[in-house]
């Protein structure tokens, strides 16, 4: 019997085998995760609770069983019973490792809160809202010309501003007396009428109502969250904020999430309420960001990628695990706020989908349709929205492609030795002297580099904690352009780069970014699996644009747009060093921000857009990577960095390249021989 277990914390993807009996916050301590506590681990802060996750976890190759941590003890009991904590929970500093185990670090648990950068980017929007007031004057009673209190608001509707075929709920009909007698006749109605015309009452006030109706636009990603609060009269944007998708815990990427709910009975069912409550919880965060009564929040509409999209409506997603990837609907849907059990908002909002592409290309990538309209576009436009699992667009006026992509976590800080999402101090810019070889890089929260004096001093409170998303993708293609790196991805030996930076780690090589363990901090390095999973990923990538570019007939794209969060921060210049996307001029890549989120504001700002979105999913057609044999053939040959076959003439113009190879028959001079290319 093992005297150790394998903890896997999440969302940073951490993990180490420690010995039975390990105290969940100890463990974290040792491998640097951002768990908070603040009592001396007496369990009387309850800064450090944790979520164990049990069952099956295919990705990880765990089976986590009940007893897996240490039964509750009498300082958590009290806890519970004095303060309560959320079903689920455990203090980190009572519960002890008794066996292999997945543990979820709430955003709440954390001190250096991640960073969700998903902010709303300015847009000019026409405006015509599902959801109006309405002031209407009723006719009063007449016992000479009986009518229902109902029908005589429907004919003043009617009258008054051409609203017609209105249907009574019994919810309206228990409130609507008392609301007309209490208004003398006069009334506000809450009315939503959607992009088909068909009306439905939300709410009723007595007399004139100068209230304000407010909508979220929901981002809802398999690693974010976001949200926009925007006031329903003119669009703008009151506060935008987010969190990580509690569904983390059950696997990072949208497979190990689908093979959650293959393997664990009920797991799908776990994972829905898990989203529910986030979303609910983020609701009422944003609300009261901006100062909005709640109850005022009519209308919701969300864009999200299928398997999201399943299990935010409660549907198991076991069918988008296994070819031929079918969707339970690929239609928008329009329901009642109820249905999701979105409590926290008013409660008869209405809630709105976009529609679905296809198996794996979501609401989210419509939403992004929506947002740039490649479908417009007078040029050739490849749109990539970076994420977990990436979604292409590609087309023009005449025609527009959709495939998606399995990038997996790396490019969010995952399954990379020193990664961790974004949050304050880490890396998120890196710069190698390709001279000396010394890099220097920026953090979150600092607008120094690590070569400025003061950066200690401003760093001092966040320190340096790991390489978020941004910061891999620079530091790996910056050791490539200073010949740390081969085509190949290998990593040099000292001898080979002229750097002590590069350190032996087993058979291979790793390179010193940050030594930070005289003080205590973290040894931050880049190893040679981390350039493998960077490889992987952005070979995924490459490989789904070359494959619509092929079905096209196309070897060159015009302009490049990198859409999504993660996108706004990838410097163009490194991507393409890397190879993420094809060669094209630095000056037409460009980053759309947060496109699928602008894309959900603008569905909730306009019927029209709805119904035109609507209408274009249709039109676009979907390449199925999963099954295109050229895939594979794509992505072996994107393995190199930049690529293996394709010259790169736009960025050899302006970068060059060193002609190094680390293999074993490579030399000690290999980091000397330069070329263009």
């Amino acid at each position: 019997m093992a005297d150790d277990a394998l903890v896997i914390f999440t969302p940073s993807g951490k993990r180490g085998r420690f010995a039975l009996g390990t105290p969940v916050l100890t463990a974290a301590r040792q491998l640097g995760v951002d768990l908070d506590s603040v009592c001396g681990g007496r369990g009387i802060c309850s800064k450090c609770q944790i979520t164990p996750g049990y069952g099956e976890f295919p990705k990880h190759g765990l089976t986590v069983t009940a007893d897996a941590l240490s039964e509750w003890n009498a300082v958590e009991e009290r806890y519970d019973r004095i303060r309560g904590m959320k079903e689920g929970r455990r203090l980190g500093c009572q519960a002890k490792i008794m066996g292999d185990v997945v543990i979820d670090v709430p955003p709440e648990s954390q001190v250096h809160r991640q960073v969700i950068r998903k902010s709303a980017t300015a847009r000019v929007m026409t405006m015509a809202p599902a959801t109006h007031a309405y002031y209407v004057e009723v006719a009063e009673p007449d016992m000479h010309e009986p009518s229902g209190d109902f029908q005589r608001l429907a004919a003043a509707l009617k009258d008054q501003w051409q609203i017609d075929g209105l249907a009574a709920d019994p919810w309206l009909l228990r409130r609507l007396q008392p609301i007309l007698r209490k208004g003398e006749w006069k009334v506000t109605v809450i009315l939503h009428r959607d992009h088909y015309g068909r009306p439905q009452i939300l709410d009723l006030h007595p007399g004139f109502w100068e209230g304000r109706l407010y909508g979220l636009a929901i981002d809802l990603g398999s690693t974010t969250i976001a949200a926009h609060l925007c006031d329903l009269r003119n669009g703008n944007v009151l506060a935008s904020s987010g969190l990580m998708n509690p569904q983390i815990r059950f696997g990072e990427d949208l497979m190990s999430r689908v093979s959650y709910a293959m393997m664990n009975p009920g797991g799908d069912v776990e994972m829905t309420k898990a989203v529910r409550q986030a979303i609910n919880d983020l609701a009422r965060a944003i609300a009261a960001e901006a100062g909005v009564d709640p109850a005022q929040i009519v209308e919701t509409v969300f864009v999200c990628n299928p398997v999201m999209h399943h299990l935010l409506l409660g549907i198991d997603p076991v069918e988008l695990g296994q070819a031929p990837f079918a969707l339970a609907t690929s239609e928008s849907l329009s329901l009642p706020s109820r249905d999701l059990e979105l409590s926290a908002i008013h409660e008869n909002a209405r809630i709105y989908v976009l529609p679905c592409i296809a198996g794996h290309v979501g609401a989210d990538c419509a939403a992004v349709a929506l947002s740039e309209e490649p479908n417009k576009s007078d040029d050739m436009v490849l749109i990539v929205d970076v994420g977990t699992n990436a979604e292409l667009l590609l087309g023009n006026k005449d025609r527009v492609l959709a495939c998606s992509s399995p990038t997996g976590p790396a490019f969010e800080g995952a399954q990379i030795s020193s990664g961790q999402r974004a949050a304050p101090g880490a890396i998120e810019r890196v710069e190698i002297d390709p001279a000396t070889k010394e890099p220097r890089f920026r953090v979150i929260g600092c607008d120094l580099w690590s070569d400025d004096p003061g950066f200690a001093a401003a760093t001092a409170q966040t320190g340096i904690t790991g390489i978020c998303g941004s910061g891999i993708i620079e530091v790996v293609a910056e050791m490539r352009m200073a010949g740390i790196v081969d085509a190949g991805g290998l990593i040099g030996s000292a001898e080979q780069t002229g750097t002590l930076r590069c350190v032996p780690q087993g058979r291979t090589h790793a390179f010193v970014l940050h030594d930070g363990s005289a003080g205590g901090g973290p040894l931050i390095m880049v190893t040679q699996g981390d350039i493998r999973a960077i490889q992987l990923a952005k070979s995924a990538l490459y490989a789904g644009a070359r494959l619509l570019m092929d079905e096209l007939g196309i070897d060159r794209v015009d302009r490049v747009v990198l859409a999504g969060a993660f996108g706004a921060h990838i410097s163009p210049k490194h991507a393409m060093v890397l190879g993420m996307i094809p060669d094209c001029p630095l000056d037409k890549v460009a980053s759309a921000g947060n496109a699928a989120g602008t894309g959900a504001r603008i569905a909730l700002c306009s019927i029209a857009a709805r119904a035109a979105i609507e209408a274009e999913v249709t039109r676009i057609h979907k390449v199925e990577t999963a099954i295109e044999p050229r895939f594979q053939e794509h992505f072996v040959a994107a393995n190199a960095i930049p690529h293996a076959s394709d010259p790169f003439p736009e960025l050899a113009a302006i970068v060059t390249l060193p002609q190094v190879a680390f293999n074993t028959a490579g030399g000690g001079d290999g980091g000397r021989r330069r070329r263009r290319g």
